[in-house]
C-alpha cells in the first residue's frame, strides 16, 4: 500500500485549521487545474492529489481517522479493517463466541462494541443500512472545478467534464456567481455493498471581464460621453449582454454620475425572468484640438459664467 502524505501535498501542517486547508486547496487547485495546465500530465496528477486530500483532510470525519490510522485509513473508510495492526479484541467478548439476546450481534461482539466500532469508522451506527454483504457505505463525495467567462455565466451553458474515467454533462443555469458551488447528485464514487453513490461538487468561478464589473446580481461600466452632450442632454449608445440600447443622458450630467439600467444586470439564479441593474459611470470626455472659433466661444461661454 503507498502512504499518501495529504498534508504534504496541500503545502500544509497536521495541526493546520479547516479556514487553512481551505485557503491551501484553493490557491493549489486553481494552479494545477488542467484549464490552465495545457495538458500537462505531471500537473495533471497534482491536480488529482490536492483534490483527494482536501476531500479527507476537509471532512473532520475523514480526518480524524486519517490522522489516527495512517496507511491503513482507507481500509477503515471503505468498510472495514485489513489485517495488521487493528486491536479487534476490545470490541471482542473475552474473545469467545457466545449466544446472544436480541440486544447483542451474533458475531462474538456485544451490542455496545459493535455499535463503538462502527461509530468509530463509519461515523454512525448499524441499523437499517446493514445488509447480508456487509454494511451499506454511500460512496464519497468528489470535489472539481470550472471557469466559465462571464457571457457564459449570463446566457448559461453546458459543460463536459471529464472525471474518474467518466464524461459528465452539467447544465450550469443563466446567473451562476463567482466560487458558487454546485451539487450534481449520484455523479461521485460508488458506494459498497449497495449503497448509493456520493455526489459531484462543482465550484464555478467566473474569468474577468475587460468592460463589466459584478457585483451581486448588478453589473457596472463605463460610458464616454461627449462634453457636448453631458450639457446640453441627448442619447449614448452602449452595449449590454443582452444587446445594444441607447441611454437617455439627461441635461447637465456631471463627469462621473452614475445612471441605473434597470434589469440590464445579470440574471438572478434559479429566478427565470428576473435580472439585477447595470450601473453605468458616466465619463465625460473633454473635446481635443479646439480650433481658435472654438476656443473664442468656450471664452465668451466662460465670460457668460461670471
Amino acid at each position: 500500500m503507498i502512504y499518501k502524505d495529504y498534508y504534504k501535498d496541500l503545502n500544509i501542517g497536521k495541526t493546520a485549521s479547516p479556514a487553512e486547508i481551505k485557503k491551501a486547496y484553493r490557491t493549489l487547485a486553481n494552479k494545477y487545474h488542467p484549464d490552465k495546465t495545457n495538458g500537462d500530465k505531471a500537473a495533471e496528477e497534482k491536480f488529482k492529489a490536492v483534490n483527494e486530500a482536501n476531500e479527507v483532510l476537509s471532512d473532520p470525519v475523514k480526518r480524524k481517522k486519517y490522522d489516527q490510522f495512517g496507511a491503513d485509513w482507507k481500509h477503515y473508510e471503505e468498510g472495514g479493517a485489513q489485517p495488521g495492526g487493528f486491536d479487534w479484541s476490545k470490541y471482542a467478548s473475552g474473545g469467545q463466541t457466545r449466544r446472544t439476546s436480541t440486544h447483542e450481534s451474533d458475531t462474538g461482539f456485544a451490542d455496545d462494541g459493535v455499535n463503538d466500532l462502527f461509530e468509530m469508522l463509519f461515523g454512525q451506527r448499524p441499523g437499517q443500512r446493514q445488509g447480508r454483504r456487509g454494511t451499506v457505505i454511500k460512496g464519497k463525495d468528489l470535489e472539481t472545478q470550472t471557469t466559465l467567462s462571464l457571457e457564459e455565466a449570463y446566457h448559461g451553458t453546458k459543460w463536459l467534464i471529464q472525471l474518474n474515467g467518466q464524461t459528465i454533462k452539467v447544465t450550469i443555469k443563466p446567473g451562476a456567481a463567482d466560487q458558487q458551488m454546485l451539487r450534481i447528485p449520484g455523479r461521485g464514487a460508488g458506494g459498497l455493498s449497495g449503497g448509493p453513490n456520493g455526489d459531484l461538487y462543482l465550484t464555478v468561478k467566473i474569468a474577468p471581464h475587460p468592460e463589466y464589473q459584478r457585483k451581486g446580481n448588478d453589473l457596472r461600466c463605463d460610458l464616454p460621453v461627449s462634453l457636448y452632450t453631458a450639457v446640453l442632454g441627448g442619447k449614448a449608445e452602449i452595449k449590454t449582454l443582452k444587446g445594444k440600447v441607447t441611454v437617455n443622458i439627461p441635461k447637465g450630467t456631471s463627469n462621473g454620475k452614475e445612471l441605473r439600467l434597470r434589469g440590464l444586470g445579470m440574471p438572478i439564479y434559479g429566478k427565470k425572468g428576473k435580472f439585477g441593474d447595470l450601473l453605468v459611470k458616466v465619463n465625460v470626455v473633454l473635446p481635443e484640438h479646439l480650433g481658435t472659433e472654438e476656443i473664442d466661444l468656450f471664452g465668451k461661454l466662460a465670460g457668460l459664467r461670471k
